[in-house]
C-alpha cells in the first residue's frame, strides 16, 4: 500500500477515533461503594440495615451531586437495593427524578420518571459484624435505561424509590463503610430529611450512579483543532497526489 493511502487511512481513522471517544458513555457521578470486598457491613452502634426506598408505600431515598464545565448527557441510573431474604433479583420499577438548587424540597424538578429496571448484577450482602456471611440480604445493582436528558452545570439532588415482588423492602443500604454525608429520606410522601441512624446517629451517603457523556465544547481545544485540520489535511494532500500521477493514453 503506498505512503500517501497509509497516511489517509490513519488520518481518518484518527478523526473518526477523536468522535467516537467524545460520545463514549461512561460514569459521570460515583456516589460511592454499595460493597466493599462483596459486603456492607453494619458496624455497632449503628442499628439501621437499611433505608426505606419503597414505591408502593411513597418512601424514597435522596443525595446530592453538583458539577461544573461542560453540559452532561444523562443516558442510565445505576441504584442498589436488596429486598430481605429474597431469592434473586426482584426489583420491577424505579421511580426517580433530578431536582435542581440547593434545597431538594423547594427545587425544581428537571426530569423525571417510572421506569423498568434491569438486573445490573450481584454486588454483594448486607450483614453486621456478627453475622458476616449471611446472605439474606443479597445487594442488587438495579440499572436504569432512561430517556436521554441534559443537564447544566450546577447543584442537584437524585431522588429513588423501588418497587420490587418480595416481601421486605426495598432497601437502600448506605455506602460501604461511610460515617457522614448528608443522604435524605421521605416516609410517605413528607419533605425530605436527613437521613439519620437510630442507634449511631451518624448521617450517610447512599450509593448510585449516573452514567452519560459530556457534551463537548462549543470551541474544541486547540490540540483537537490541530489534529482533525491535519487528518484533513493529509487526506487532501494524498487525493491530491493521486489525481497527479494519472496517465491518459490513447490506442
Amino acid at each position: 500500500m503506498r505512503l500517501s493511502k497509509l497516511l489517509s487511512v490513519s488520518a481518518a481513522a484518527m478523526v473518526l477515533s477523536v468522535a467516537a471517544n467524545a460520545a463514549q458513555a461512561a460514569e459521570l457521578v460515583n456516589n460511592g461503594p454499595a460493597v466493599i470486598g462483596g459486603t456492607s457491613i453494619l458496624v455497632t452502634p449503628s442499628t439501621t440495615l437499611g433505608f426505606g426506598a419503597q414505591t408502593t408505600a411513597g418512601n424514597s431515598v435522596a443525595d446530592n451531586f453538583s458539577f461544573s464545565g461542560s453540559n452532561w448527557n444523562v443516558s442510565s441510573l445505576d441504584f442498589f437495593s436488596y429486598q430481605t431474604a429474597a431469592v434473586g433479583f426482584t426489583f420491577t420499577s424505579a421511580t426517580w427524578s433530578i431536582i435542581s438548587g440547593t434545597n431538594i424540597n423547594t427545587g425544581t424538578v428537571v426530569a423525571s420518571g417510572t421506569t423498568a429496571v434491569t438486573n445490573g448484577g450481584l454486588a454483594g450482602y448486607r450483614v453486621t459484624s456478627t453475622t458476616l456471611t449471611d446472605t439474606s440480604r443479597a445487594i442488587y445493582k438495579v440499572s436504569v435505561d432512561v430517556t436521554d436528558f441534559s443537564l447544566t452545570a450546577g447543584n442537584y439532588f437524585i431522588t429513588w424509590s423501588l418497587a420490587g415482588t418480595g416481601a421486605s423492602g426495598p432497601w437502600a443500604p448506605p455506602v460501604a463503610g461511610s460515617t457522614s454525608g448528608n443522604a435524605l429520606q421521605s416516609l410517605a410522601g413528607a419533605p425530605y430529611a436527613t437521613v439519620v441512624d437510630a442507634g449511631s446517629g451518624l448521617n450517610y451517603e447512599l450509593p448510585f450512579i449516573i452514567n452519560g457523556t459530556v457534551a463537548a465544547s462549543a470551541v474544541p481545544e486547540p490540540a483537537t483543532w490541530a489534529m482533525m485540520i491535519g487528518g484533513f489535511g493529509m487526506i487532501g494532500g494524498a487525493m491530491r497526489s493521486r489525481r497527479r500521477k494519472t496517465t491518459v493514453s490513447f490506442a
